[in-house]
Parts: structure tokens; sequence; C-alpha cells
């Protein structure tokens, strides 16, 4: 609603009173993957992720549980090291205070809070891919 609102009164600012919003982009950028990375564990919860099953369709029903588990490991592995990666950029940009250019909001606490949001999504994918072990056959 944020991203919203700023974007309604920057277009308005910018076209009609030729006063754009002071820093419109830079907030635009920080909320935008904000909001990307918040979504990101409830769409690994729902199970949202886009899925291609060209192969995967014609496999027997019996290759369903190993398939699920080793692709929840893969992608909860690929989502780990995300977050890791996440959290060793926030130390180094916090380390020498990157900041946007007009607004000077700090970089590092934005960085942090994408690769928290990572780190559960990597969790909750490994902890769905095991439960497919578990998962009764339909």
């Amino acid at each position: 609603m944020a991203l919203m609102c700023l974007t309604v009164f920057d277009v308005i600012g910018r076209y009609l009173l030729n006063a754009p919003v002071k820093g419109a982009a830079e907030l635009s950028e920080l909320l935008l993957v904000s909001l990307v990375y918040l979504g990101l564990p409830a769409v690994c919860l729902d199970g949202g992720h886009v899925t291609v099953d060209l192969v995967t369709k014609s496999l027997p029903r019996w290759s369903e549980r190993p398939r699920l588990l080793v692709t929840g490991l893969v992608s909860s592995g690929v989502l780990g090291i995300i977050a890791w990666r996440l959290y060793i950029y926030g130390a180094q940009v916090g380390g020498y205070n990157l900041v946007t250019n007009s607004l000077r909001l700090p970089v590092a606490p934005v960085v942090w809070f994408c690769a928290v949001f990572a780190g559960l999504s990597a969790l909750i994918t490994l902890a769905l891919a095991l439960a497919a072990l578990f998962k009764r056959m339909k």
C-alpha cells in the first residue's frame, strides 16, 4: 500500500504539479525489494513457485516423494545460500555505512531484512521437503 501511494503521489507531483516526491525512486526500490522478500516465505509455504511439469507428469507415481524431497532440498539450499550471502553483503555495506543517494537512508537494515526472510523461506522449504517423505499419496 505504501509503495502504491508513493507512486501515485510521485506521478501526480511530477506531471501535474511539476514537483516530484524527493527520493521516490530510492524509496520505491527499498520498498519493492522488501516486499519481494516479505512475500517469499508465503510463496514457499503455499507452494506457489513457478513450475514446469513437462517431464514430471509422465514419471511414475512412486517417484513423486523422492522428486519432491530432492527439489525441496535443492531449493532450500539455494535459498540458504542467498540468505547467507545477503547477510554477508549487509555486513559489508553496514561496515562502510552505505546510504541511498538523496535521502541518505542506510541500506544495511534492508539487506539484513531480506536475509532473514530468505533464511525463513529456506527453513520452510526444507520442512516441506522433509514432510514430502511422509505425505500420503492420493
